[in-house]
């Protein structure tokens, strides 16, 4: 269990490992002299990690850098370091993600299409493709951005890096994806105490169910589980509004978690007329949707 000086004094270019089936599926941390509320009771129920998601073939590997074929002209293909830092400046405040690969690698040949997949549909996002083996500039640019293994992939926004990983499956970068560049979607964004005492006030009448969604920006179960978020609040939108928050986002943010006694994430927090009912700590699909059911008034038997 990590304080959460710990985990904020944590380098942001450092890679992020992976949780495994066997690991628990919440991130832990302690705050000290936090506050009880006694509205809130965690439930031990079962976790599950978000499961794999299918891709289309037919897309071309990352060795075909010379020729791409039409389905992959969303992938921007990257031949030096000048090219490079004028993606990330042309960017702006939009996610950057650049995968670093070489025409040799199995892995990168096999995690392309799915990129090439997600650069159809995240029309908000930049997709780089770095090939470290094309040339002696492409070489250089991987040894300035420190890259040892392939397939890497590097996050980033107003040129600066927020996230890396290495060796993901398509389910884990497709959810690194939409948590770190999702910026239009049903999923209200909160960023400190003042939007949650908004967003409650905005829905203390007319019987909606806020969601809101509590963790933090390198927590691997918050990513794993935000696709579910982000499907739910689009098919739950008559009856259900969904929020979240990154606790260590800035100071506000980490206040409201210390007075909502959130001690893992990822939290989900459940609102209904202006009174916190309950709470739900995991990053269980059918729990969630459970849980979100049963607050929402629809009976559930387990």
């Amino acid at each position: 269990m990590a304080t959460v000086a710990n985990f904020l004094a944590k380098p942001i270019s450092t890679v992020v490992p992976r949780p495994s089936s066997a690991v628990a599926s919440t991130s832990s941390f302690v705050f000290f002299n936090h506050k009880t509320n006694p509205l809130f009771r965690r439930k031990n129920l079962p976790k599950r990690l978000f499961s794999a998601v299918k891709i289309k073939a037919g897309a071309a590997s990352p060795g075909k850098v010379g020729t791409p074929p039409a389905n992959d002209e969303k992938v921007q293909k990257i031949h030096s370091g000048e090219e490079f830092d004028e993606a990330l400046k042309n960017a702006k405040s939009r996610l950057v993600v650049a995968e670093f690969a070489t025409s040799k690698s199995d892995q990168s040949n096999k995690i392309y299409p799915f990129m090439v997949e997600l650069s159809r549909t995240c029309n908000d996002v930049v997709f780089l493709l770095v090939m470290g083996d094309e040339s002696d500039k492409t070489r250089e640019l991987c040894r300035r951005e420190k890259i040892e293994k392939v397939p890497h992939f590097s996050f980033y926004k107003s040129m600066e890096k927020i996230h890396e990983e290495e060796g993901i499956e398509p389910d884990q970068l497709m959810g690194d994806v939409l948590y770190y560049g999702d910026n239009h979607s049903a999923v209200v964004q909160l960023h400190g105490r003042p939007d949650v005492e908004k967003l409650i006030d905005e829905n203390r009448t007319g019987g909606k169910l806020i969601v809101l969604d509590v963790g933090l920006k390198h927590c691997g179960p918050c990513v794993k589980v935000y696709p579910t978020v982000l499907k739910l609040s689009r098919s739950m939108s008559e009856t259900v509004v969904f929020a979240r928050m990154n606790g260590d986002e800035n100071d506000s943010c980490m206040e409201f978690l210390k007075d909502m006694n959130v001690i893992e994430v990822p939290t989900f927090l459940f609102i209904r007329d202006g009174e916190i009912r309950g709470r739900y700590v995991g990053s269980g699909k059918g729990e969630l949707i459970g849980e979100i059911l049963r607050y929402s008034g629809v009976r559930v038997t387990y």
